[in-house]
Parts: structure tokens; sequence; C-alpha cells
């Protein structure tokens, strides 16, 4: 299993930042962080690059579970939705798996809910 889901769409970057936040949204989760690590680069170190951004997405009702279940959890959140242009100049999102990162926390009552969210954002990804 790879750390991360991932499908090729065919809109432009900007349409796909905006179907992927309302995919998000219309399976429970809000995007509370986003990262425009293009914009970072090119500021920071004077790099070019392809668009990419980070979307960190959280849904409330997850977010409490877990953490009510493993304080230290924060360090994983929220889920990281990526939208960026790939290598053969398409548009590709891809999201975090969960049941993988949940893995490394070594608590089985996670299991559960690492698998509930990944097939959330796994829905998102699959709608676009």
């Amino acid at each position: 299993m790879s750390y991360f889901y991932a499908k090729v769409v065919d809109y432009g970057y900007e349409e796909a930042l905006v179907k992927t936040k309302e995919a998000l949204r219309v399976v429970g989760f809000s995007v509370v962080t986003t990262i425009d690590i293009q914009t970072n680069l090119k500021n920071a170190i004077d790099k070019d690059m392809k668009p990419y951004m980070i979307l960190g997405a959280c849904n409330p009702h997850y977010a409490s579970a877990v953490t009510e279940k493993e304080p230290r959890i924060g360090v994983l959140l929220p889920c990281n939705v990526l939208v960026y242009v790939n290598d053969d100049d398409k548009v590709e999102i891809a999201a975090v798996n969960t049941l993988e990162t949940m893995q490394a926390v070594n608590n089985m009552e996670l299991a559960a809910l690492a698998d509930e969210v990944n097939n959330k954002l796994m829905e998102a990804i699959d709608s676009l």
C-alpha cells in the first residue's frame, strides 16, 4: 500500500483547486490550511517550480475523536491533500493515506477511524 492516493484530472490548476476544496467539503472536510510551495520557494530561495499547493483538510468530528484517543496525533493533522502540476504538465490531486500514517502511531483504537477518513478522502478524489 502507498502512503498516498492520487488521480490525474483534466482540469486546469486553478479549477482543480476549487473543485478539490468542494469535493472535500461534500465528504465533510474543510480546508483549514493552505501552503503554496511554489510561491514560498520562489520567495525564499528564488527557485522556480510548477504550481504545488498543499491543502490541510480537517473533519472536526474525526479530529475530535482521534485527539481523544491519541493526544499527540496533532503532529499528523490535518490530512494533507496536494494539488500540483506533475512532470507531464498534468494536474494531479493526491491525499495522504491515513491507514499508512496511523501505523506509525501504533494505537489500534485509531484503525477504524483511519479507515473511515481514508475512505472519505478517496471518495473526494474519485469524484473529481
